[in-house]
């Protein structure tokens, strides 16, 4: 009996080792797939480093297979849809059909690898290479206003240089931004290529922000947005680019085809509610065509206010009293903002607009509402002049309608700014209507311009000596 016992011990000893072996393995917790966004900024960078590693050893035909698979992405129906459909719901800006537009421009139009262009001389002392290399992980900061757009030519612009990303979204777009993370992450890695080539943190905040803005393993910073944070970027000690405000002026001068003028700019102008940085903000007319240019754009959209006082009462509803837009009307749209006025309009008026002073709010304030003030100027002269005050030297975009060449190409000089469109609506300058490539990220503050994959890389230099020049 007692041999019996210890031989059953003995088997109740062996079964309990195997069960404790076997424990770990058949309740082990399954892998969840973050598809790029973490609880943590940390997290999401540290995710980026290692991600960032194995796509600097890819081949450029990868890097453009991914930058095809994110277009496609973005293209299927279901996905941009609902991308366009969510933006609108949650950040209470722009309208539906205008991001349709401006997620389809991103994803076709922004540049893949093409844009890096090499760079090669040849002589008795051998051969160089100047090449566009990339920085390494990337923190890049989107507005609330172009929440989704932003993000998809960014990561095509980011990925196609060999960088990996991690975005800081503004809060009020988080949602919409997590789902497009996702969305691009899932078909990427479905693509063959490396996880978390895209990352967010799960809460977007001012906090999450400067964590990446310090954090020493984030090589280059990006931000597209106001003043504010372009200032804070610059001041980090890094490396930076910034894509900060504009407040576009539009010249209409005696020469101009006056009927297409007006059609233009309310048309430019009412896009997406006026939230594009490229987006007309004020006009500045000769004093001779003024009246049929405001008869036109009447015909085609507009709601002209004549009463002074109203006009006031428009001001003191949209802006703050020490200046500056107020966030409840920004992207909303004219019938929303005259409707808070108790002026009932359908839904075919789609600017505001009114004759005003050179120095009024409505002209000098960057609005991102559409709400278009008229200067009457004396001659095409004063007129530049003026648009060149109004737009205070953020050399960001301009607008001018003129067959007068000499006049044109004065207003190009005097203006210098990174987009000057000419007998357009505004958004021909980012390829809609317009020849040319797309982007949200316009970095007028540091220098950059139209920002495309070459912009977030670094050019280095190969050199070997006494070899491969066959001349």
């Amino acid at each position: 009996m007692d041999m019996d016992m210890k031989v059953i011990e003995q088997m109740v000893a062996q079964a309990l080792k195997e069960m404790s072996v076997q424990q770990p393995q058949q309740f082990a917790a399954p892998k969840v797939e973050r598809y790029g966004v973490f609880e943590t900024m940390d997290e999401a960078i540290e995710a980026s480093v290692v991600a960032q590693q194995k796509l600097l050893f890819s081949k450029m035909e990868d890097r453009q297979k991914y930058v095809d698979t994110i277009r496609a992405a973005v293209l299927k129906k279901e996905n941009l849809e609902l991308m366009s459909r969510l933006a609108v719901e949650e950040t209470e800006i722009g309208c539906y059909e205008h991001k349709l537009i401006k997620n389809r421009m991103a994803a076709e139009r922004t540049p893949g690898t093409e844009d890096l262009i090499t760079e090669a001389t040849t002589g008795d002392n051998g051969l160089t290479l100047v090449e566009y290399c990339p920085f390494g992980v990337i923190g890049a900061i989107t507005p609330t206003t172009n929440p989704t757009e932003t993000i998809i030519c960014n990561s095509i612009s980011m990925i196609a240089g060999g960088n990996t990303v991690v975005f800081s979204p503004h809060p009020r777009a988080k949602k919409v931004s997590q789902m497009l993370v996702k969305v691009l992450n899932k078909a990427l890695i479905e693509a063959g290529a490396p996880e978390n080539l895209i990352t967010m943190v799960e809460e977007p905040s001012i906090d999450n922000t400067n964590k990446m803005i310090e954090h020493p393993k984030v090589r280059l910073l990006v931000a597209t947005g106001g003043p504010a944070i372009v200032t804070k970027v610059l001041s980090s000690g890094k490396k930076a680019i910034g894509a900060g405000a504009g407040n576009p002026p539009v010249v209409v001068d005696e020469t101009a085809d006056v009927e297409k003028a007006a059609k233009d700019i309310v048309d430019g102008c009412s896009f997406d509610n006026n939230v594009p940085c490229i987006a007309e903000k004020e006009v500045f007319a000769v004093d001779q065509i003024t009246d049929y240019l405001i008869h036109y754009m009447k015909l085609n959209g507009a709601y002209e206010m004549t009463n002074r006082d109203q006009i006031e009462q428009l001001v003191a509803l949209v802006t703050k009293e020490k200046g500056g837009p107020k966030t409840e009307f920004v992207g909303k749209s004219a019938k929303y903002i005259l409707a808070k006025m108790g002026i009932t309009v359908d839904d075919s008026v789609r600017v505001i607009i009114m004759e005003t002073d050179k120095d009024h709010p409505l002209v000098q304030t960057e609005l991102m509402m559409p709400i278009l003030p008229i200067v009457r100027v004396s001659d095409v002269d004063t007129a530049i002049e003026y648009a060149h005050e109004a737009e205070h030297g953020n050399r960001h975009t301009a607008m001018m309608h003129s067959k007068n060449v000499e006049k044109l190409s004065k207003m190009a000089k005097v203006m210098e700014t990174t987009i000057f469109v000419k007998n357009a609506p505004s958004y021909a300058g980012i390829g809609i209507g317009g020849e040319g490539y797309t982007t949200f990220t316009i970095a007028g503050p540091t220098g950059e311009g139209l920002t495309s994959a070459r912009s977030f890389c670094r050019k280095r230099k190969c050199v070997m000596t006494d070899a491969f020049s066959i001349r």
